[in-house]
């Protein structure tokens, strides 16, 4: 820190000054930016296996299983898809996920809590088929969304 701080704005406009001074003439053109190149490395190549491995159906796909979560909550859970009709013309069928909480050995379920409306569609099969593309990501958000909910009502 600068011992007088009356001399610390003239500091500020002369860094501020040659920053401009420095600069190179602008050419007049567009030019593209390639982010990925003036921040480095893109990072690793993400295989198709691990892609897959990113979304609810791929997952089970993959493993021939359900996805096992830690809830928000230190219990253990899996998950399921369900199909409900609406009522609603423009979208007849919405799916919801079905999380059920496992004792901690494992030995049974506990019980379940559920998520919101996820995915509509015009069949059960297609509101099944658009939750099986939500990632393992947006699961667990609504997993833990779905354990905040019931615990705010057993608070009640």
């Amino acid at each position: 820190m600068l011992e007088d701080d009356d001399k610390a704005p003239d500091l500020f406009e002369e860094v501020e000054r040659r920053a401009f001074m420095d600069m190179p003439a602008d050419d007049d053109q567009d030019h593209d930016v390639d982010l990925v190149a003036a921040f480095g490395d893109a990072g690793p190549e993400v295989d198709a296996a691990t892609a897959q491995d990113m979304t609810l159906g791929g997952y089970v796909a993959l493993h021939n299983r359900p996805p096992a979560f830690s809830g928000s909550d230190q219990q253990p859970y899996t998950v399921d898809i369900d199909v409900e009709p609406t009522g609603d013309a423009e979208r007849p069928y919405a799916a919801f996920l079905v999380f059920l909480r496992w004792a901690e050995t494992g030995a049974g379920i506990m019980e379940h809590t559920e998520s919101g409306d996820v995915a509509f569609g015009d069949t059960p099969e297609a509101a099944r088929d658009r939750t099986l593309e939500l990632t393992l990501y947006e699961v667990k958000a609504e997993l833990d969304a779905a354990i905040r909910r019931k615990r705010e009502i057993l608070e009640d």
